[in-house]
């Protein structure tokens, strides 16, 4: 008896041994995605090249993400999910390495290219090894620390990164991953499941192609709209490419045995519409995590750690309100809280709106604290949400979709707020502007409260999806009683 016991102390402490590997790596996948949002103005400096340009450094890693991450859920799937998350980890901590040795700009974006394909490696698999490795009256709980981490991750990286460039130089924030990578490699390799079931079929080859022949040419295409302008052949031509390749990829997906991508998941109407608050909150948030670093150095002048450090109050406070949120989920419901979240991130933004030169530090923290409280909020319950909406056999498939829809929501948001800012900067110049322009802090204040409430906007939608959701149940349970 006592040697079952044993036993199933030891298994307990495996399982948790796993978790903390793959939340280690979660969050440093996810906070490379906009740990280089700050470091963005010293980078173009330093690359020499313009502030429009040296967005392709924070896009290029999403976009590819967003373009591999099925390919590497369904590889998982085939032939391990455990094997496909080691080799994401290395492929990452290889091109981390190569970010920070370069003063190259291409071979940069190669770099981040590489680190890209590996983060989705993981992304793609995460969900799959803990739903894999817990039992499901654990599941929950590690589910809802992946999401935190993922949240964290996004949100560290604006403040982590702020601190890493002012205190030695912007190749120290890719460097930084590299014995984090290699100690979480070795312990991948120990400790992760060996053993898994393969799934039947083939890799949906030409699902996979014209899947990442709709996500590299659209969003490549958005981010380089700013710089030659959406009415260039090229852009025009990228945009059509994206749209004829995604019309043919759900025809193809519709018919495949074992599809990349199994369409039904989205006739879950609740699955859907979670799906699709989560991609307009990151969306939102996006807009203000590209903008607000820009703001900070070039209007206000602050250093990198002064920027940093005010960035890292939503970190700091998402780490707080998270947990809450996924405590009360559990007594008054997840939708409850998907709907406060969603408009208190509404008001942070209009509030954030409102700043300018003159604003101190004091009404920006707490801007970004109100901000932060509504993303707390609606991460967790709106993950909890996802992932309660799908059977166990769809549970890997759904965090595919996730981590994919987020890594899109991110990627628009950055593409929104810059062509929104720099439309709006060359309307009040009376010339067309892709930078920041020295002595007129009053084009850049006005097109960022255009962004800010655009975002605003875009989270108040859905705020108002949920709240017809929200009151749609409630008619409902009425009905049955």
């Amino acid at each position: 008896m006592q040697k079952q016991v044993d036993i199933e102390q030891e298994k307990g402490r495996s399982r948790w041994s796993i978790l903390i590997i793959v939340l280690m790596f979660t969050f440093m996948s996810a906070l490379d995605g906009s740990i280089v949002n700050v470091a963005l103005p010293k980078m173009a400096t330093a690359l020499n090249v313009t502030t429009s340009k040296i967005q392709l450094i924070a896009t290029s890693y999403l976009i590819v993400i967003a373009g591999t991450v099925l390919i590497f859920g369904r590889l998982g799937d085939m032939l391990g999910k455990s094997k496909m998350f080691t080799i994401g980890l290395g492929l990452f901590t290889f091109g981390s390495l190569l970010c920070g040795v370069t003063s190259s700009f291409p071979i940069l974006i190669l770099a981040r290219i590489v680190q890209a394909i590996g983060a989705a490696g993981t992304m793609a698999n995460n969900q799959g090894i803990i739903t894999e490795t817990f039992p499901p009256n654990e599941r929950g709980k590690a589910l809802g620390f992946l999401g935190t981490s993922v949240a964290l991750g996004s949100l560290v990286g604006p403040g982590l990164g702020g601190i890493i460039v002012g205190a030695a130089s912007w190749e120290f924030i890719f460097l930084i991953n590299v014995p984090i990578g290699i100690i979480a490699l070795y312990y991948a390799l120990k400790l992760l499941p060996k053993g898994h079931e393969a799934a039947k079929g083939k890799l949906d080859s030409v699902g996979a192609i014209l899947f990442i022949f709709t996500i590299v040419p659209l969003f490549g295409a958005l981010d380089e709209g700013l710089n030659r302008g959406f009415t260039d052949p090229l852009i025009l031509l990228s945009f059509v490419v994206a749209i004829i390749s995604f019309i043919v990829f759900v025809l193809v997906e519709k018919k495949k045995e074992n599809p990349l991508l199994q369409l039904q998941i989205f006739g879950n109407r609740l699955f859907s519409l979670s799906i699709f608050c989560a991609f307009i909150t990151f969306v939102a948030i996006f807009c203000n995590n590209i903008i607000l670093p820009f703001y900070l150095q070039d209007v206000m002048n602050y250093t990198p750690q002064h920027a940093g450090l005010i960035l890292m109050v939503y970190p700091l406070i998402l780490a707080v309100a998270a947990p809450v949120s996924g405590n009360l989920s559990d007594k008054i419901g997840s939708e409850v809280l998907t709907f406060i979240g969603l408009v208190i991130i509404s008001i942070g933004l209009i509030l954030m709106s409102t700043l300018n030169v003159n604003s101190t530090i004091l009404n920006m923290m707490l801007f970004i604290a109100i901000m932060s409280v509504g993303m707390g909020l609606f991460q967790s319950p709106n993950n909890s949400l996802i992932m309660s909406t799908v059977p166990k056999d769809k549970l890997g498939i759904a965090g595919s979709v996730n981590a994919l829809v987020r890594n899109i929501g991110m990627v628009c948001g950055i593409a929104l707020a810059t062509t929104l800012l720099y439309s709006m900067m060359s309307f009040k110049i009376g010339y067309r502007v892709t930078d920041y322009v020295v002595g007129r802090n009053d084009a850049f204040i006005y097109g960022m409260r255009i962004v800010y409430i655009t975002a605003a906007v875009i989270s108040l939608i859905g705020a108002f999806l949920t709240f017809i959701r929200l009151r749609g149940k409630k008619q409902e349970s009425k009905k049955h009683k």
